[in-house]
This record gives C-alpha cells, structure tokens and sequence, in this order.
C-alpha cells in the first residue's frame, strides 16, 4: 500500500511527529557537540599552521564555520519552505518557514560575533568590510526583516506570503556568500579570508569542525521543530483537535 505523503502536510498529521522527533534531535545534538568541543579542544594542534600561524584562539573555527554554514544552510530551507507555500498554498510550508527563520537568525548572529572574536587577535581588527563578513551581516539583517516583516501584518496569511516574498527576493544573497569564499581572484576577496580548501585542513579539525556542523544541524531540527508546534497550536486554536488537545492536557 502506497504511502500518502500529502497528509503530512495537515498541521494536525505533523504535529505528533514533531513531538516525537524532539527527544530523539535532543539527544543526537548533545552528543555530537559534545565530541565536536571534545575532538576541537583536546586532540587537536595547539597552534594553526601555515604562513599566518594562530595560536589557541584559532579553535573558535569550530563554532563560527558551522554557524556560518548554518546559517546559509537554513536560509535556502527557509525560502524552499517559503516558496512550497506560494505555490501550493499550504500552511504547514509557512509555519515551518516561521520556525526555521529564528534559529538561522541566531546561527548568523554567532557567526559574526565568533568571527568578530577571531578577527581582533588574528588581525588586529573586530570587523573589516571583507565580502564575507558583509554579506553575512546583510544575511542577517534579512533574517530580521523577515521575522519583523511577518509580526507587523496582522492577518497572517498576508505575512506569510509578504515575508515569503521578501525571503526569496533575499535568496540572491547564498551565492553572494558562495562566491566570497570561494573568491576566483584573491586579489577581491584578501582582507580577512582566503580561498576555502577542505583538502587542506588537518583530519582532527575537519573531524571536529563536522562533528559541529551535524551538531548544529539536528539543534537546528530540534529547535525548529518545538517552535513549529507552538506555531501549530496558536494558528489553529480554534481546530476541534487542539481543544481536544489541552483539554486532555496530552501535549504529545
């Protein structure tokens, strides 16, 4: 027998397995973090090699590259999730494009403080007008007009689709990021980074630097997943299956 996929798409249908998907994230999230800061911190080098050599502080890689990743990561999923709700119309695509915008907000906003962090004892400087960093900045900055966008209209079925507009219209800047850091002229893109090269990072920090970004992934999934039920429940308060709900007091 065929699997329907499309009942899924009902906010009642998902609201179970999200439920049921936290716990599991939580625990898978812990402990890659915990192998990642482990592996980061403890077996590998002191110092970072190469012709700019960087003391213990370099280790800050393992927080501020997979929250950069992220970062751009959960945009495009904001925006896939954004665009399946224009144009097939269903809030379950909306609610998740609402859920997922937070938790890439705050993996932006680590990237540029840890980067921030890195920048002054390696460079000399907390910010430079590197294309990296100011596209990162503007990525963040989308984040936040998406989400303030969405809580200034207050029918929401036209914030969803006013923030969704502005989510793809902002799409533009993933290959930006892309491109500044895999710059095809060094000589545009030297101020604070270079050509990115994971054929050349030493096995223990790339382990580590992994480690982190699934890591982050499934905190991703966690986090966005306990917001989407709470969108859930405030959006379709007034479904028979929600009173049922909280009358049961069953939250599962």
């Amino acid at each position: 027998m065929a699997l329907n996929w499309f009942k899924f798409a009902s906010p009642a249908s998902f609201y179970p397995i999200a439920g049921r998907l936290v716990p599991a994230f939580w625990i898978i999230t812990l402990i890659l973090l915990g192998l990642g800061l482990y592996w980061g911190f403890f077996e590998t080098a002191d110092r970072l090699g190469g012709s700019n050599a960087q003391k213990e502080y370099y280790r800050i890689i393992f927080i501020h590259v997979p929250a950069a990743w992220m970062s751009m990561w959960l945009y495009v999923v904001m925006v896939g999730w954004a665009a399946i709700g224009l144009v097939f119309n269903t809030r379950l695509s909306f609610m998740m494009a609402n859920a997922v915008a937070p938790t890439g907000a705050i993996f932006t906003f680590l990237a540029l403080w840890t980067g921030a962090f890195w920048g002054r004892p390696s460079w000399g400087t907390y910010w430079d007008w590197d294309p990296r960093l100011t596209s990162e900045l503007v990525l963040f900055f989308l984040y936040i007009g998406y989400i303030a966008l969405h809580s200034a209209i207050d029918d929401v079925r036209r914030a969803d689709r006013a923030a969704a507009l502005l989510a793809i219209v902002g799409l533009i800047m993933v290959p930006v990021i892309f491109w500044s850091i895999n710059c095809p002229d060094p000589n545009q893109c030297a101020a604070l980074h270079q050509r990115s090269d994971l054929t050349q990072i030493d096995g223990n920090i790339l382990f580590a630097m992994l480690a982190m970004t699934f890591g982050f992934w499934t905190y991703s999934f966690a986090t966005s997943f306990m917001r989407l039920r709470g969108i859930i429940l405030q959006r379709e308060s007034d479904s028979a299956w929600v009173r049922d709900l909280l009358d049961t007091g069953d939250k599962a």
